[in-house]
């Protein structure tokens, strides 16, 4: 069965600095949106650069762009400098936002991103990789206990890279999946980890089947930080979703979830 998937739900417009959001900036990713054949897709920058994001301008953009809906979003993580302010931003611009990403890039070390590609890695020497796995997961569950987010973002991001745990992968994972089913949140399919070190979907196959027999939905994603990356991999991804007989994805507006059909 070919599977026609339309959405992006993660994308960074600003990439890692703070640009404010103006049509210069942004119509870019909605032509490369529309090249792509998607139609629906969310803007969802990181929380620490929530100063570039202006609704105003998303508003402009959606009048320009009537053939795509475009989402306002944002990705929350845990970051301990930063993300205090980012769930004050978000809780003040709630009713504005249609889309918020929950995600974990820190472990241990305050100043370092542990999925950051080769430095992050240090993080993982000489370390109980269980363990990791554990800590990692209770930190993703943390996120989805605020009640901020819709979503959480690359699962398993834990794995970048390559690092697996000795126990079986539903031994780690199914306390925080049952979690996440309790408070009725989805998760994401990222194309992001076909172009890091582990080479792999996020999450892993056996963590999608998990979360299908636990009635958890799905959007799909790419995490793209350039306008050149949305849509990446997808073709692939719908292979994916077809072999794990996933049909459906959510989309979101105004937090309201919606299943459609791909």
């Amino acid at each position: 069965m070919n599977l026609r998937l339309f959405s992006d739900y993660h994308s960074h417009p600003q990439g890692h600095r703070v640009q404010v959001y103006s049509r210069e900036l942004l119509q870019l990713w909605i032509d490369g949106a529309r090249t792509r054949g998607l139609n629906d897709v969310a803007f969802t920058d990181h929380d620490r650069f929530h100063a570039g994001i202006n609704f105003d301008e998303i508003d402009k953009l959606r009048a320009a762009n009537p053939d795509v809906r475009i989402r306002a979003g944002i990705e929350l993580d845990n970051d301990p400098q930063t993300s205090a302010a980012g769930r004050q931003w978000i809780e003040k611009n709630w009713d504005k936002l249609d889309f918020v990403l929950g995600s974990v890039h820190y472990l241990d070390n305050p100043t370092q991103m542990f999925d950051s590609v080769p430095a992050g890695a240090t993080q993982f020497e000489g370390r109980n990789i269980d363990n990791l796995y554990a800590d990692y997961f209770r930190r993703v569950r943390n996120i989805a206990a605020t009640g901020l987010v819709d979503c959480l973002s690359h699962l398993d991001l834990v794995k970048i890279h390559g690092h697996r745990p000795n126990a079986e992968i539903g031994e780690i994972v199914n306390e925080t999946l049952d979690f996440v089913r309790s408070r009725d949140l989805a998760i994401e399919l990222s194309t992001a980890g076909w172009r890091k070190p582990v080479n792999e979907l996020y999450p892993a196959d056996r963590i999608i089947e998990l979360a299908v027999e636990k009635g958890i939905p799905f959007t799909t994603a790419s995490d793209a930080h350039s306008y050149a990356q949305l849509g990446e991999n997808f073709g692939r991804l719908a292979e994916k979703m077809s072999i794990l007989q996933i049909r459906e994805v959510c989309v979101y507006e105004k937090h309201k979830r919606e299943m459609r059909k791909v």
